[in-house]
C-alpha cells in the first residue's frame, strides 16, 4: 500500500455513486506537453457557461422558470456542508472532549439519564451544561445494578518517607484499623466535584476515598515499584458495560497512573500503573496523558470497538490536509485514517473519520495546534469507515449580492416579496422536477489542463502525454515566480512556487532543488519529479505514474468517465426529455417488485429435494448488493407507467455494465470515437494496467433533493457579515438556534436612505445523496449564468 493512499471500499461498483542531463530531462516534458488535447470550447476559464459547456453540462431541465443571480462562496462560511450518516444522522461537532460513558443496552423505552449522586455529569466547572454528544456514550440510568459493599482494601503497603502514614512500630493490628490509617493519609488530588461524585457512584464514598490515596502516594513517590504501593479492591461488579465505564473514568481521573484489572469474581482491582521511568520529571504531565496500551483484541472490545471514530469540523482546507496533519502529530501514515469522502476545501464542512487503535486522548490535545480545523465526538467502534459509507450531505448555503430582475427597481419591502416569490416558484420546481444529475466541475479539478485531460491520455497508453499535462503550469505563475516586482498579485504564492520547481526541473533534471521548492500539498508532483529524477528513469513514464498516490491515479481516469456521461446525459435529455424508452436501464435490486421476467427460485431441485433459501438478511443473500446491476426496460415496461424518468439510469464507460438498449448506446459509440473523446471504444475498456481497466458504473440521469428545501431572504450592508453560525461558533456561544440567524450580526441602517440594507441574501437549506452536486442544484435552481462562484484575487494563477 503506497504512503498516501486511502482505504479503498469493497463495494467497489455502489458508486450512486538523482541527476539526468539537461538533454534527457527536457525532451519528456515538452514532448509530452505537445500533446495535450485541446479543450472543446477555446474561450476564457474565467467563463463559467464555457467551463459547463466543455465538460457537458448544458440542459436545464425547467428552463422556462425564472432564476435569479448570486455569489457562492464570497467567505468560506457561506458554504456549510455536513456529512449524513446511513442511519440519516446529520454530523456535528458538538463536543471535544473524551467520550463519556457508555450507556447501558435496554429493551425497554429509552429513559433518561440520571446523574450520579452530588451533581450533574454534564456541568461544567462554569456552571454550564455542556450538551450530550451526538456520537458520545452516555451515563447508564443505573450505574450498578446490586448492592455494593463497601470492602477493606487489600495488600496495605508499609508506609514510608511523606506518603503521611504511622511508622512500623505504630501499625494498626486489624485490618480495619489498618484502613483507617491508609485512607486517612493527607489527599494531593483535587477532583472536581462531577469525578467525586463518579468515584463514589461506582464504588461508595470508602473504596473511593483509598483510591485517591493509593493515587497520592504514587504522586509523593513516583519512583517506587507498582507492587509497593498496595492494592485496592472494589466489590465484585457483574455488568462488563459498567466495568469498561469505570475503566475509562480511572485512567481519564487519574492521567493513566492507575491500572485497573478484573479478577475472575468480576471484582475491580486498582493497583499502580507500571513504573515510567521519568515520572517525575518535566515531560511526566505529556507522558501520563497517553493511556497505557490495551493488548489484544478484548481490551479495545470493552472500549467498543478498534476504531476511534470522530468527527472533523475544518475551515477552508482540504480532507487530506487535515488528516495529513493529524498523521504527522501521531507519528502515522496518512492511510491509516479513513473516511466516507472528501469535502470541498472553500467552505466549512463537518465530517466523519476513523482511525485504527488509537486513544481519543492522543488527539484531544491536538486541538490546540490545529489552525481552521477541530476534532472531536469521539466513539469507539468494532469497524472503520469504508469510501461510500454515507447517505449524503446537508448544506446550508449563502448567496449574496442576489439580483431578481426588475425587482431591483422596488423599494426594499417590495423586493423582498418579489425575491422570496421568485426562489420559492424556483425551489417548487427543483423539486418536483429535479434536475440533471451532472457531475460539477468540482469533478475536473482547478488547473489549467483538466482532470479528464490526464485520465484520457492514461486510457490511451500515452503516459508521457499524462505526466506532461499533470507537470503542466502557466506562463503567468511562472512570470510571477521570476519576477515578484512584476505586479502580478493574483497568483497565490502556492502556484508560483509549483510553477519554479516544474521549471527548475525540467529544464536541470535535478529533482532536489525542485522538490524544495515545491509546497507540500503538491503529491503528484513530487512523485513524478522523484521518479524521473533518478538515474535511468527519465523515460519511466508508466512507473511515474504509479508513484502516485492511487486515488489520486484513479481520480484522473474517473474524470474521463464524468465527461463522457455528462455529454450522453445532454444528449438524452436533448432527445427523449422526461419520457421513459424502451431500452432504458434501471436499477434491479430497485425494482425487483416490478420485474415480470426474474425467475423466483424454485422450492425443490430437479430430484426432488427441498431447496433451502438463505434468508433475507443472510449474507449468501445480500452478497448480490454488494453489486449495482442494471437492465433494459422492454416496450411494455415503458409504457406501463410504473417507472419514470427519476428511475432511469446511465453508465458510465466500463466492461463491466450495459449500455441502454436504445439509439443512447449508437451516442457513447460516436462521442468516445471522436477527438474529443479521445478515440476509445466504450465497448473495449479493459487495460493490462488494472488502475486504468475500468468496470464502469450506474448514475441517476435526474435527481432531487432529498428534503424539502427551505429558504430564507435576507438583507445587509456588511459584506462581512455571517448569516449562519458554524459548529464551533455554537460551541463556542454555548446557546442559539443551530442554523438561526447569528446574534452578534445585525443589520445597520443607513441614515441617509432609510433603507436597513442596499443587499439582498438568499440562505438556503438542502440535503442532497453523496453523489449530487449541491453546485449543479443551484445551476438549475438559478438558471443560466446565475450561479457566480467568487473567486479570490490570488486564484488564477494555474
Amino acid at each position: 500500500m503506497e504512503d498516501s493512499e486511502l482505504p479503498q471500499s469493497p463495494r467497489k461498483r455502489q458508486k450512486m455513486a538523482e541527476s539526468l542531463s539537461d538533454q534527457s530531462i527536457q525532451p519528456v516534458i515538452v514532448s509530452a506537453m505537445a500533446s495535450v488535447l485541446e479543450p472543446v470550447a477555446q474561450t476564457s476559464h474565467d467563463d463559467q457557461l464555457s467551463k459547463e459547456a466543455e465538460v457537458g453540462i448544458t440542459e436545464f431541465v425547467s428552463p422556462d422558470v425564472p432564476g435569479f443571480v448570486g455569489i457562492l462562496k464570497k467567505r468560506y462560511t457561506d458554504f456549510l456542508v455536513n456529512e449524513i450518516l446511513p442511519s440519516g444522522q446529520v454530523v456535528h461537532l458538538d463536543n471535544l472532549k473524551i467520550p463519556a460513558r457508555k450507556q447501558q443496552e435496554k429493551n425497554t423505552k429509552t429513559q433518561t439519564p440520571s446523574s450520579p449522586p452530588g451533581g450533574d455529569p454534564n456541568v461544567t466547572h462554569s456552571g454550564a451544561p455542556e450538551p450530550v454528544p451526538e456520537y458520545a456514550f452516555v451515563p447508564a440510568s443505573e450505574p450498578i445494578s446490586e448492592p455494593v459493599p463497601q470492602p477493606l482494601p487489600e495488600h496495605l503497603p508499609e508506609p514510608t518517607g511523606n506518603a503521611g502514614a504511622a511508622s512500623k512500630d505504630s501499625e494498626p493490628a486489624s485490618s480495619t484499623a489498618k484502613w483507617q490509617a491508609y485512607a486517612s493519609e493527607p489527599s494531593a488530588i483535587q477532583l472536581s466535584p462531577e469525578d467525586e461524585a463518579l468515584l463514589n457512584s461506582y464504588f461508595g464514598p470508602e473504596v473511593a476515598k483509598a483510591t485517591l490515596t493509593l493515587y497520592n502516594r504514587i504522586l509523593n513517590s513516583p519512583h517506587r515499584k507498582p507492587k509497593e504501593y498496595g492494592t485496592v479492591k472494589s466489590a465484585a461488579i457483574t455488568n462488563r458495560e459498567l466495568r469498561t465505564n469505570i475503566h475509562q473514568d480511572l485512567r481519564r481521573i487519574f492521567k493513566s497512573r492507575l491500572e485497573t484489572a478484573t479478577d475472575d469474581r468480576g471484582a475491580m482491582v486498582i493497583t499502580a500503573a507500571s513504573s515510567r521511568s521519568n515520572w517525575g520529571s518535566r515531560s511526566a504531565d505529556s507522558n501520563s496523558r497517553k493511556q497505557p496500551q490495551q493488548k489484544g483484541k478484548l481490551g479495545w472490545q470493552d472500549l467498543g470497538g478498534e476504531y476511534l471514530h470522530f468527527s472533523l469540523y475544518k475551515e477552508n482546507k482540504d480532507t487530506m490536509e487535515v488528516v495529513a496533519f493529524l498523521a504527522r502529530q501521531l507519528k502515522m501514515k496518512p492511510q491509516a485514517f479513513q473516511f466516507a469522502g472528501t469535502k470541498d476545501r472553500r467552505g466549512v464542512t463537518v465530517q466523519r473519520v476513523s482511525v485504527y487503535r488509537v486513544y481519543a486522548d492522543r488527539l484531544v490535545p491536538l486541538n490546540r495546534s490545529l489552525r481552521g480545523a477541530k476534532i472531536g465526538n469521539y466513539q469507539y467502534q468494532p469497524t472503520g469507515l469504508e469510501l461510500g459509507e454515507l447517505t449524503g450531505n446537508e448544506f446550508v448555503i449563502t448567496l449574496r449580492d442576489c439580483h431578481f430582475g426588475e425587482a431591483a427597481d422596488l423599494d426594499t419591502e417590495q423586493r423582498l416579496k418579489a425575491a422570496s416569490d421568485i426562489v420559492s416558484t424556483a425551489i417548487k420546481h427543483l423539486s418536483e422536477r429535479g434536475y440533471i444529475n451532472y457531475y460539477g466541475l468540482q469533478r475536473f479539478g482547478t488547473f489549467s489542463t483538466r482532470t479528464d485531460t490526464i485520465g484520457v491520455k492514461m486510457l490511451q497508453g500515452d503516459f508521457g502525454g499524462a505526466i506532461g499535462a499533470i507537470t503542466d503550469y502557466s506562463s503567468g505563475a511562472l512570470a510571477a515566480a521570476q519576477d515578484p516586482l512584476s505586479g502580478n498579485d493574483k497568483v497565490s504564492s502556492d502556484d508560483k512556487a509549483r510553477a519554479h520547481a516544474l521549471h527548475t526541473f525540467k529544464n536541470t533534471g535535478k529533482p532536489h532543488p525542485a522538490i524544495d521548492d515545491l509546497p507540500r500539498k503538491f503529491s503528484a508532483e513530487a512523485s513524478i519529479i522523484r521518479h524521473l529524477g533518478g538515474s535511468g528513469r527519465s523515460t519511466d513514464y508508466l512507473g511515474a505514474l504509479q508513484t502516485i498516490s492511487r486515488n489520486l491515479r484513479l481520480m484522473y481516469v474517473h474524470a474521463y468517465q464524468s465527461l463522457v456521461w455528462n455529454v450522453v446525459a445532454s444528449e438524452r435529455w436533448k432527445r427523449h426529455g422526461h419520457r421513459v424508452l424502451e431500452g432504458d436501464l434501471v436499477l434491479i435490486n430497485e425494482h425487483k417488485d416490478k420485474a415480470t421476467d426474474v425467475p423466483k427460485p424454485e422450492d425443490v431441485d430437479a430430484d426432488g429435494e427441498v431447496v433451502v433459501h438463505p434468508a433475507e438478511e443472510d449474507s449468501a443473500a445480500s452478497a448480490e448488493e454488494f453489486f449495482t446491476r442494471a437492465r433494459a426496460l422492454t416496450k411494455e415496461e415503458a409504457e406501463s407507467g410504473d417507472y419514470t424518468v427519476f428511475d432511469v439510469v446511465l453508465p458510465t464507460p466500463g466492461y463491466d455494465i450495459l449500455y441502454p438498449a436504445n439509439d443512447m448506446a449508437d451516442f457513447y459509440k460516436t462521442f468516445m470515437a471522436s477527438e474529443r473523446g479521445g478515440g476509445l471504444d466504450p465497448y473495449n475498456m479493459r487495460r493490462k494496467w488494472k488502475d486504468v481497466s475500468l468496470s464502469g458504473s450506474y448514475r441517476k440521469l435526474l435527481t432531487r433533493p432529498a428534503k424539502d428545501i427551505s429558504f430564507e431572504v435576507k438583507t445587509y450592508m456588511n459584506d462581512n457579515e455571517q448569516f449562519v453560525p458554524t459548529d464551533v461558533d455554537m460551541l463556542s456561544k454555548g446557546s442559539g438556534e443551530r442554523n438561526g440567524h447569528n446574534p452578534e450580526s445585525k443589520v445597520k441602517e443607513d441614515p441617509e436612505s432609510g433603507d436597513t440594507s442596499s443587499k439582498t441574501a438568499v440562505v438556503l437549506k438542502l440535503q442532497l445523496g453523496s453523489s449530487q452536486y449541491a453546485t449543479m442544484a443551484l445551476r438549475e435552481l438559478m438558471k443560466l449564468g446565475g450561479v457566480k462562484t467568487y473567486k479570490p484575487d490570488f486564484g488564477g494563477g494555474r
